[in-house]
């Protein structure tokens, strides 16, 4: 009998140990995204379904913005301990006394561009003198614009800019504006593609504006300093699910179509398709990368002091 008992308490704990224990262990985190659901963000719903946040412990739940510049704002006050967000924001905040930074990468550089329809025949930033160019985000965009179209010598008077909301392919599509800033070149230009109306764009990189991450995770100072370690989990997390996402594309677009039923499927097929060589290839963050973003912030104004890049991001 002692021994029945003794067989029977081996076999039992195993189920124990797997059973509502392994659940009561994920630690749970809101992340809220930098825009509704798009191919941007495939790899995180690869990590939410396919289990590469539950196996760092972690139950991260994506939720959409209702405006676009919630997620900082929501970081700032504490009210979500994660969101997908862009570096300058989070100079710009840094400056402004909002104690945000840093703590992981989904998209290492500029997606960020200068578009427009090839029809129009601009074939330079310098074409564009004379024109009227949309913008969105009225600080940054024209700081970037600004440094584009000085470096093809066209004057701040030389050019026409008109606030078009998100309404960027639309403005082109209609003849409102001649370019746009800030349209992603990986949606806005396969957008046009789908539209079967070629469009062509600048990579802001080669018009003075510093290489910088497009799109990276940000969390609290506060939140840190107790949660580094459940920031680091969450930065492998993403970084396997970008690896997941590069060697098994079609599962990974199945596994966040599945989740975003309502989306474009051929445009958010196409996108992530242009997309796929910009995620992350490491979460270990440069320091020259946010410092050179610094400096060129500084110099145009969007800043008023020289932030130390240890202040700005938290690496693995």
């Amino acid at each position: 009998m002692k021994r029945f008992f003794l067989l029977l308490l081996v076999m039992l704990l195993p189920l124990a140990a797997i059973q509502p224990t392994s659940a009561q262990a994920l630690e749970k985190h809101r992340l809220i995204l930098d825009w509704f659901p798009n191919a941007d963000h495939v790899p995180l719903y690869v990590a939410r379904d396919a289990g590469f946040f539950a196996k760092e412990g972690l139950e991260i739940e994506l939720i959409p913005p209702a405006d676009p510049n919630d997620p900082l704002k929501l970081v700032a006050a504490e009210q979500a301990s994660f969101a997908i967000n862009y570096q300058p924001n989070v100079i710009i905040a840094r400056d402004a006394g909002l104690k945000v930074r840093s703590v992981g990468v989904l998209v290492e550089h500029p997606l960020s561009s200068l578009a427009f329809l090839k029809r129009s025949g601009i074939k330079t930033p310098a074409d564009l003198k004379g024109k009227t160019i949309g913008y969105s985000v009225q600080l940054l965009e024209m700081v970037l614009l600004g440094a584009v179209m000085e470096s093809a010598g066209v004057k701040k008077d030389e050019y026409k800019t008109i606030n078009v909301n998100f309404n960027l392919t639309s403005s082109l599509l209609t003849g409102k504006v001649d370019a746009v800033i800030g349209a992603f070149w990986n949606y806005e230009l396969a957008e046009l593609e789908l539209e079967k109306v070629p469009g062509g764009y600048f990579d802001l990189r080669k018009y003075g504006v510093p290489d910088y991450y497009e799109l990276i995770v940000i969390s609290n100072d506060n939140f840190l300093k107790k949660g580094k370690p459940t920031a680091r989990k969450l930065s492998k997390a993403i970084q396997a699910a970008v690896e997941f996402s590069r060697a098994n594309p079609k599962k990974a677009l199945e596994i966040y179509f599945k989740a975003n039923p309502e989306v474009r499927k051929p445009l958010d097929k196409r996108a992530f398709e242009l997309t796929l060589t910009q995620f992350a290839t490491t979460q270990k963050q440069s320091a020259e990368k946010w410092a050179t973003f610094v400096e060129f912030a500084k110099k145009r104004k969007l800043i008023k002091r020289s932030i130390p890049a240890q202040e700005l991001f938290l690496n693995p």
